[in-house]
This record gives C-alpha cells, structure tokens and sequence, in this order.
C-alpha cells in the first residue's frame, strides 16, 4: 500500500448472495465489527435489488455501496438491463467491470469492458476493472501478456485524469473461490506489472495514483502479507465479505504501515 498517492480499499463482492431482508442486520453487526479508525475505503458492491436496502443501512457510517455490473447501453428498449445513471441515481460509488464470472458466463468482452468503464466514469462512478489470467496461460508462462492487454484494452480512449479516477482489480481465475490464492510475491509480480502498463500508455504520475486490488480469495488469514506489498492497494474480496468478521479482519489489515 501507498497511501501517500492513492486510496486503500477494500470492496467486498457479495455476488448473488444474500437477501434484501438480511442486508441490515448484516451491516449492523459489520458496523459494530469495524475499526474505529478509518484506514480505508470500505465498500459492499451488492446484486441489483439489495442496493436501496444496503444505502438505508450504512447511512451515517463509514461504508459506502455499489454494483456489481452495468449495461453497455445508455437507455432503451433492453429488458433486464441496469444503464450506470441509474446506479448514480441509488448513490452507488463503485461498480465492479469485467469479473470472469462475467466474461465466463455472459461473453463480456475487452470491448464491453472498455464502454462500461466509459459509461461509469460519465455518471461519476468509480469502476472497478477485473483482470486476471486463467491457470493455463499462468502454466504456459502468458500471464504477464494477457495482463497487458486487458490493461491497455480496458483504459483504451480514456483521458488521464478519468484514470486516475479507476480502480484495477487483479483476481487470478485459477483462485477465484477456489481457495487458492497467488503467493504475496506472484501478487506483486503482476499488480507492479499493472502499474507499468498504465505507466507505459500514460505517465508516472498517472499510475502512482492508481488504486490497484487483489482479488484471488484473499481472506483474514493472508491479508497481512498480501497488504503489505506496495503495489496492492487493497482487495476485491468475494467468499470473505459474507462474513463480517472475516470481512472487518481484513479491513483492520489495512491500517499497517
């Protein structure tokens, strides 16, 4: 972490969990849970129906909400789309883009990526930008590459003080609720290799104030390490933000110098 230039965060990822009745008694109890000293942004990006009852819920606190995707549309006739000025509407922050679980299961593209990101900085939303290699390009030693692009396709045709303003996410697909997770070392490989990629299409100063996450199943018991790394910012968390001792422990991570 660097906070000298940029935000630490941690995002929790609630995926498709959790009801709109249970939201409230969860951020009670994350509330009473969390540091007292704040040390990060701490954020619950939340399926669609349980967004206006998280808002309700943090009110007056140090938590803010988000989304978990948004259309490529603007508006018009694309039933079961949600277009990112109705998020900025419900008061979202952050919106999570380019999940594999998105690319995997719906055919997102690095070109849907690249609009979404454009649609969410136009209405002031933070993006949160997933990228990650699966286990097979890591074996064949493709990691670093496939990165690159994702990278350079997902900020492509973007100004540079919108980027600053984006937040990357690196979650290895190989760790995605599997359990496993990169060592700190292979997390610190790619994330400082993430800087250098928005170094190399932009400037120095552009990438030193980007925030950039880890996301492969980081969890309360490798927080520390993984935090400590200068070039991890914070964490994408998924499993682990369903639980609000698991999700404060690794809040309370952050506060290490």
């Amino acid at each position: 972490m660097n906070r000298k230039y940029r935000k630490t965060i941690i995002a929790g990822n609630w995926k498709m969990n959790k009801l709109p009745s249970e939201a409230r008694p969860f951020v009670d109890e994350l509330r009473a849970q969390l540091p007292k000293t704040k040390t990060c942004d701490t954020t619950l990006c939340v399926p669609y129906p349980i967004i206006p009852n998280v808002a309700r819920a943090i009110k007056d606190s140090r938590i803010t909400f988000g989304a978990q995707d948004v259309s490529v549309h603007d508006k018009g006739a694309y039933t079961g789309e949600v277009n990112a000025a109705m998020l900025a509407d419900l008061g979202c922050r952050y919106c999570i883009v380019g999940h594999s679980e998105r690319r995997q299961y719906h055919g997102e593209t690095d070109s849907d990526v690249n609009t979404k990101v454009k649609n969410l900085l136009a209405v002031g939303i933070v993006p949160i930008i997933c990228v990650g290699e699966s286990l097979e390009q890591r074996e064949k030693e493709l990691t670093l590459e496939y990165i690159d692009y994702q990278v350079k396709a997902a900020l492509a045709g973007i100004e540079p003080k919108d980027v600053k303003r984006c937040v990357i996410a690196y979650e290895p697909i190989w760790a995605i609720g599997t359990g496993k997770t990169a060592t700190a070392e292979q997390a610190e490989e790619v994330c400082g290799a993430i800087r250098a990629v928005i170094r190399s299409m932009f400037d120095a100063r552009v990438a030193r104030a980007v925030s950039i996450l880890y996301g492969g199943s980081m969890n309360a018991s490798n927080c520390d390490e993984l935090l400590a790394q200068p070039d991890i910012d914070g964490g994408l968390i998924g499993g682990a933000s369903l639980k609000t001792a698991d999700f404060a422990r690794i809040v309370a991570g952050t506060a290490q110098e």
